[in-house]
């Protein structure tokens, strides 16, 4: 697997980045070596870390970040929730992804708890009313949801504002 180590308003030293690729190289395991893994180390404020990391193989995306005043433990933290979601799906992905050979399907674990597949719990419907973003995330902070569905008045289509874990908020536009 290819680790590719990026920083942004962090210099990051030679024992961290090799210890990252130590880390991320583990999972080597349950991919094949055209893997590519995207490794992002910011400073979030003075003296907040944060790690993204990112995998992609066979059309599938593995993401997971944390973020700490300590990058080592960060990068603890990332390793187990990529395990955590490989192991989480693994009978999806073997459902799913059965005949690729980016994914090595035999060695990821099993999740340690035999939780039924999750699937819908809850359906609702709703009429998209017209409005501006900023009408929208108006809406959506009344109503203390991290999302909010509407009409874009201008085209007509759905689109949807979203709260990012930054503070600041995200749009999202259908075509």
């Amino acid at each position: 697997m290819q680790v590719n180590i990026k920083s942004k308003n962090l210099n990051p030293s030679q024992q961290l980045r090799n210890k990252i690729e130590a880390k991320i190289g583990k999972l080597d395991k349950y991919f094949s070596n055209e893997t590519v893994a995207n490794v992002m180390l910011s400073e979030v404020k003075t003296g907040l870390a944060k790690l993204e990391a990112t995998i992609v193989a066979g059309g599938l995306t593995f993401r997971a970040e944390e973020s700490n005043a300590d990058l080592y433990y960060c990068l603890d933290q990332v390793i187990d929730k990529l395990s955590k979601q490989m192991s989480r799906f693994k009978s999806r992905l073997v459902k799913k992804h059965k005949d690729q050979s980016e994914i090595v399907l035999a060695e990821i674990p099993d999740a340690e708890e035999a939780a039924e597949e999750a699937g819908i719990v809850r359906t609702k419907s709703f009429t998209l009313s017209p409005m501006t973003p900023e009408e929208a995330i108006l809406q959506m902070e009344m109503l203390e949801h991290s999302f909010f569905v509407f009409q874009d008045p201008d085209t007509g289509n759905a689109s949807i504002v979203y709260k990012r874990s930054n503070g600041g908020y995200g749009l999202l536009k259908t075509e």
